[in-house]
């Protein structure tokens, strides 16, 4: 098995990113890959499919711009996602109004049956039955059967051009452990991708060096790896946070809201 190619630069590891891509972007606060994202910022790819939890805001800092910037720069031509919406409802969110006019095109999925059709992806299942969503609109247009006297809805795997995962720890081999809540949605998006692209928080080490035990993602899924380099984000204080939020609601944010 190939070894994946170790890069020095964020901007190189994504530079042949091209337009009209499907992506995942894992996380929901812990474990998002905010120096790939950023890299994508610059490096101007359009058309984009994004597949993650939420859409998110835009974020303002050069050095932290997300799914939020490229959705509200009209890069993003379709999100697919749990959540598009404000979790203030009197306060738009970043897509909700472009997703109204149609300028984005959105297709929303409970959360676990997003988790599943990523899963089921990365496992090559191409479709399953979920009782998630039946009777709702996000049912409507797809196979129903019934299984045992209850209804089901079938909903098809999910599988990207591109992953951007952040990791703690990896090493040469592409054998990768995550912290805590940051493991989320890295592990399967990791599996459900063409190409895997891994911002690691840790120094690279030797393959051997982990041990096994600890590995949540074998390096067979892997095909790109960056250490976080020095001036790059390995994590959001919480003094950035509050400023984030400041440029989303243009208003000061209470202590302990961030």
């Amino acid at each position: 098995m190939p070894r994946p190619r170790i890069f020095t630069s964020m901007d190189e590891a994504i530079a042949d990113f091209p337009d009209n891509s499907s992506l995942m972007i894992p996380g929901f606060g812990p474990g998002q890959p905010i120096n790939l994202m950023a890299a994508l910022w610059r490096q101007g790819a359009t058309g984009i499919t994004s597949i993650s939890n939420g859409v998110g805001f835009a974020a303002g800092a050069e050095e932290l711009r997300g799914l939020g910037d490229l959705v509200m720069a009209g890069r993003v031509k379709k999100v697919i996602a749990a959540f598009t919406a404000s979790t203030r409802p009197s306060r738009a969110g970043t897509a909700e109004e472009l997703i109204r006019s149609g300028a984005v095109q959105a297709e929303l999925a409970p959360q676990g049956t997003l988790a599943e059709r990523i899963r089921a992806g990365g496992a090559g299942i191409p479709a399953f039955f979920t009782p998630a969503g039946v009777g709702t609109e996000t049912a409507i247009g797809k196979e129903h059967r019934d299984f045992d006297g209850r209804t089901f809805v079938m909903e098809h795997a999910l599988f990207a051009d591109f992953a951007f995962i952040r990791a703690w720890k990896a090493d040469t081999a592409g054998n990768l452990i995550y912290r805590r809540a940051a493991r989320n949605f890295n592990p399967i998006m990791a599996m459900a991708a063409r190409t895997t692209i891994v911002e690691v928080e840790q120094p690279i080490v030797e393959a051997g060096t982990l041990d096994p035990d600890q590995i949540h993602t074998p390096g067979i899924y892997v095909h790109r790896l960056i250490q976080i380099p020095e001036g790059g984000v390995l994590h959001v204080d919480r003094a950035t946070a509050r400023a984030i939020l400041q440029v989303r609601y243009h208003d000061p944010v209470p202590e302990g809201q961030e």
